[in-house]
């Protein structure tokens, strides 16, 4: 994409803020390098991967770890670098809080687990995860790093043996050094010649700063004065021999400290193809929050992008206003169809220029990975090229007119622009002939319709206006003003024009009135006002948006309404469920206990169950409005409840307001207040789970013989309770249990269990015509 194109949209400065919300130096110079993409692939993996990154971070909270940036060591320690560099402290220091950042965030990324709804080896993020999962981690180098350089950029004592040995000593020395001072001062008594009560170290020697004028009073080596002259440091005698000492110790520690720089620098570049890649992740994992944080702090989501999607951003919001904390009117820029130009008309600075500039900075967006200002469900056409013909492009050094300049960057452009080009053109064909310009960019939109390009045009001519409501594949679009006091409202009405507003704009400006008085009659003149008509088409369009707005509120309210509903319906339906469950169950163990007989736990069941459809009807009549008569046509079904029959309207009499019905043969002329949509009479029995549940509890059919031949005599046994339990619940007041003959093992335990089961009054071997000794015959209480 052109470089023009991105400058004139304004590209860079979104760039800008995705770069301020990057936590690190090349995380922010990779948000400057971002381009649009061009190919599906590429702007699908963007789309996808922005995704599951606003989940995540939505989700977890997470944040990207702030590092310094250390792709200069990289070219540093190359191996086939002819000098065996070695790398400093605090480039080592740099690798180990990158390091340490990468594994951070490495680590939390793939300790997520699955969604709650999904199988147990499905990943929550999964582009995510599998980046995170490919990449080689250094072991050796992060272990090192880890065991020898501090967090405050110091080689930790335990990096190596020399280096603790040769430090333990330094640090013993200096003990000695500091009692040996203070014994001699005391003994000395020249406390009172020393400018401080302790010693210090000068040209890296134990010394005492001891009063200038003083100087004489102790044997030694003067190293140094301080600025003023009034101190001078002195190294005494007795302690040059323990100085001695201690430059032997610090030569020995810098080549400790050498070494073990020399073994570190030499696992970098030994794991630099593992560390490279790492630190471009983590780079980008930096890029990818920031979109993410950017995307929250605009409002923004994630659109839908196919080569044959449709143009359609509701509520699309300019996003350089949102992040410059202006208040952005939301707009619709819809091209639906077959539709591939939309010409937007109306008055000067009532939003045309921004509906384009929204247009196309959105699509970039989109193609670059980040989320767009519209509201969810958005979709994009994939377009390869934008091209953006936009404002004043006169140029003094190339000797350009505006007119010249926009037919020049048009015609550059022409041969490649096709099917996958978006234009947008903002007053094109203006400082020139209005006439001639208005058939010049007539001609250009037939043009881009023959290519089958896009377009968003801004025009002011009135040819132009016509030609947008009668072209196959244009559509009309118009900036709306406030008819009272003609202030823009920076909404777009579709499918109408607009009038340009010039005289309220100038009159809103200052122009004198003499001089709009003068340019009202040149107009009347000219025979071209048609400013009255579009003024009513604009008041007319100003109250269907309201309207639109209005109903789209409504169907909000009534959308939460009815969800609402829905969950306190499920809600008691839940509890009556439990309830019938829990009387049912109180009533069977009762039974069990012999407490009450069968007919008392029938009758119980029966009450439970009047009651139940007693409430249900009731909820039924709250809940089901009463038909009107514009609810009835001619061929409806409805239903008669006085005769408990169905029938079909035939004929329908406004004045009395009755219906014709069929009703198996016989034709009735009924009240509308007498019949129901059929399938809205009341029900004998409460509809959906309830009814089932019912109908599982008391009224299921069970069968009147159980077959337990093949069974285990426990499995047999629990399934005989059931089953006696069901008949009892059906009425049933015998039945037959099938056990076979066999061994006459299970039979026995069958008959033990009958024995003493409390609903069973009587069993009997049956006779020989019903199956002799393999069938046990019961009979129930």
């Amino acid at each position: 994409m052109e470089s023009r194109t991105l400058l004139l949209l304004e590209f860079p400065k979104i760039l800008e803020a995705l770069a301020a919300c990057c936590r690190s130096e090349s995380g922010a110079r990779a948000a400057s390098a971002v381009t649009p993409a061009s190919t599906l692939e590429d702007v699908s993996r963007r789309q996808s991967r922005l995704r599951q990154a606003l989940a995540w971070v939505g989700e977890t909270r997470v944040d990207c770890p702030g590092f310094p940036d250390v792709s200069g060591v990289w070219a540093y320690v190359q191996p086939q670098s002819q000098i065996s560099r070695v790398l400093d402290l605090d480039a080592l220091w740099a690798l180990g809080r990158f390091l340490a950042a990468a594994k951070e965030l490495r680590g939390g990324l793939l300790a997520t687990d699955g969604p709650t709804n999904a199988p147990k080896d499905a990943p929550r993020w999964p582009d995510l995860r599998l980046e995170a999962e490919s990449l080689s981690w250094p072991e050796l180098t992060a272990a090192a790093l880890k065991r020898c350089v501090g967090d405050d950029g110091r080689l930790k004592d335990e990096s190596s043996p020399e280096l603790w040995s040769v430090r333990q000593e330094i640090r013993r020395i200096h003990q000695q050094c500091t009692k040996r001072v203070k014994d001699f001062v005391t003994d000395q008594g020249i406390g009172h010649y020393l400018q401080d009560d302790f010693m210090t170290i000068s040209s890296d020697r134990y010394v005492l700063p001891l009063k200038s004028n003083f100087k004489g009073k102790v044997a030694g080596i003067i190293h140094d004065y301080s600025q003023t002259g009034e101190t001078c440091y002195i190294e005494p005698m007795f302690l040059v021999e323990v100085n001695n000492k201690l430059q032997e110790l610090k030569q020995e520690e810098r080549e400790a400290e050498n070494r073990i720089l020399a073994q570190l620098t030499g696992l970098v570049r030994q794991e630099l193809d593992r560390l490279r890649p790492l630190f471009q992740w983590l780079t980008d994992m930096d890029l990818l929050l920031a979109a993410v944080h950017l995307a929250h702090r605009m409002e923004a989501r994630p659109v839908e992008i196919a080569p044959d999607g449709e143009l359609d951003l509701k509520q699309a919001r300019h996003p350089l206003l949102l992040l410059a904390g202006h208040a952005a009117k939301p707009v619709d820029i819809q091209l639906k169809g077959d539709q591939r130009v939309l010409i937007i008309s109306g008055g000067n600075a009532g939003g045309k220029t921004v509906a384009l500039k929204t247009a196309g900075l959105l699509a970039v967006m989109a193609f670059s990975g980040l989320a767009v200002t519209a509201v969810e469900g958005g979709t994009l056409p994939l377009w390869r090229d934008i091209h953006v013909f936009m404002g004043d492009e006169q140029s003094l050094e190339g000797q350009l007119s505006t007119f010249s300049a926009q037919i020049s960057h048009v015609a550059a452009v022409w041969e490649r622009i096709d099917a996958r080009s978006l234009v947008l053109l903002d007053e094109f064909g203006a400082g020139t002939d209005p006439s001639q310009g208005a058939a010049l960019a007539q001609a250009v939109v037939d043009g881009l319709l023959d290519k089958g390009a896009w377009a968003a045009v801004a025009t002011h001519f009135p040819s132009l206006k016509a030609y947008s409501l009668t072209r196959d594949g244009v559509r009309s679009a118009s900036v709306l003003f406030d008819p009272k006091t003609n202030k823009p409202l920076y909404t777009l009405a579709y499918d109408q024009v607009g009038a340009s507003q010039a005289m309220e704009v100038a009159r809103e400006y200052g122009l004198p009135a003499s001089i709009l008085a003068k340019a009202e009659q040149y107009l009347l003149l000219d025979g071209a006002d048609t400013t009255r008509l579009v003024e009513r088409l604009n008041a007319l369009a100003v109250e269907r948006e309201k309207e639109l707005a209005e109903l789209a509120e409504l169907r909000a309210d009534l959308r939460q309404r009815k969800a609402r509903l829905r969950a306190e319906f499920d809600r008691d339906k839940t509890a009556l469920l439990q309830d019938i469950k829990k009387q049912s169950q109180d009533v069977l163990a009762r039974l069990r206990e012999e407490k009450i007989s069968r007919r008392q736990a029938l009758r119980e069941l029966a009450e439970t169950r009047k009651h139940l459809e007693t409430n249900s009807r009731a909820d039924a009549s709250e809940n089901q409005s009463p038909a009107t008569w514009e609810d009835y046509q001619v061929g409806d079904q409805v239903a008669y409840p006085a005769w408990n029959k169905t029938g079909t309207v035939q004929e329908k009499d406004e004045r009395k307001q009755t219906l014709k019905v069929e009703l198996g043969g016989v034709s009735l002329w009924l009240s509308h207040r007498d019949v129901a949509p059929h399938g809205r009479q009341e029900e004998s029995s409460p509809p959906g789970p309830v009814a089932a549940t019912l109908r599982s509890a008391q009224v299921a059919p069970a069968p009147l013989r159980l077959d337990l031949r093949g069974q285990r005599a426990d499995e047999a046994l629990s399934e005989l309770a059931a089953f006696l339990d069901r008949s009892l619940l059906r009425g049933s007041e015998q039945v037959e249990v099938i056990h076979g003959r066999g061994t006459g093992a299970l039979r026995r335990e069958v008959h033990q269990f009958l024995k003493s089961h409390p609903v069973v009054s009587a069993y009997a071997v049956a006779n020989e015509d019903q199956g002799g000794d393999g069938v046990t015959v019961v009979t129930l209480r």
